[in-house]
């Protein structure tokens, strides 16, 4: 059950993945023997401890088990002590609040962990907004509402909120961070897998919070340049935001639902849209 949890979730795209996921086979696995365990015990006395047909007399008085509440109260507590260290091993290694110390885990042949050299970390600003994600590369001077990343480099996030509060959810990388009004929130990954992810606000933060998604493109250090050089060489023009044209098309309708909906904020002017590239 611990191996086969690994097929539930979206694919190891970051080096905290590999970590959250061996954390999440082994609570699974604690959590099978446990359910087994019960549900083997309860069979067993269904099967072969049930009362004769008509058997209406109580059963035996049996006074308490000194050894036995010992047993099944000593257990729980050290698993939970055990389960608890353990997790925060995972934290430790994660170090996603800082540098990483060790060096970063890689997706080798067949995708499985392995070493890769320490690269330089690429800086990236994050502002969310009601309801629209801008990321900004300030030694690029390149402004995009798609998140482009180099692979196998430590990526640093300083992420700002305009309005309110947001969350920063890509699951395919195992992590989530809360984004606090007034207050700039450091937060440090490693991509290791290319390919293109869903970037989404975990924080309910109105009405359209929904179509707060994001692309997240996960690319090799050439491409990743190469995208930065593109995106420089084009004019800033405002992008399309879903939440703003889905708001302009209620603002046309006849009918009126009653309440009081948010005005989102105008599309971001940027040198790169997705949606201006078809790349949804």
């Amino acid at each position: 059950m611990g191996q086969l949890s690994y097929s539930w979730f979206p694919p190891q795209a970051s080096a905290e993945s590999l970590l959250i996921d061996k954390l999440f086979a082994f609570l699974v696995t604690i959590g099978s023997f446990i359910f087994l365990g019960i549900t083997g015990v309860i069979i067993y006395a269904v099967v072969f401890q049930r009362a004769a047909k008509y058997d209406f007399s109580d059963g035996p008085h049996i006074e308490g088990n000194v050894t036995l509440e010992v047993v099944w109260t000593a257990i729980p507590i050290l698993l939970v002590f055990w389960l608890a260290g353990y997790s925060y091993y995972i934290y430790q290694q994660m170090s996603i609040r800082g540098p990483m110390e060790m060096m970063h885990l890689s997706m080798g042949h067949g995708d499985t962990p392995a070493v890769v050299q320490e690269l330089p970390t690429e800086e990236i600003e994050v502002i969310s907004k009601q309801w629209a994600w801008v990321f900004r590369y300030p030694e690029s001077h390149v402004t995009s509402t798609e998140l482009h990343l180099p692979a196998n480099h430590r990526i640093k996030l300083a992420l700002t909120s305009e309005d309110v509060l947001h969350g920063l959810y890509i699951p395919a990388f195992r992590l989530k961070q809360d984004i606090v009004p007034n207050k700039t929130v450091n937060f440090e990954f490693t991509p290791i897998k290319e390919g293109t992810y869903r970037l989404r606000d975990s924080q309910f933060s109105g009405t359209y919070f929904a179509t707060m998604q994001a692309n997240v493109v996960v690319e090799s250090p050439e491409e990743y340049q190469t995208w930065l050089a593109e995106a420089k060489k084009r004019k800033p023009s405002p992008s399309y935001n879903q939440a703003a044209e889905e708001y302009s098309q209620e603002k046309r309708q006849t009918f009126k639902r009653g309440w009081p909906t948010i005005i989102p904020a105008k599309p971001p002017v940027v040198n790169y849209s997705s949606f201006s590239n078809n790349n949804v």
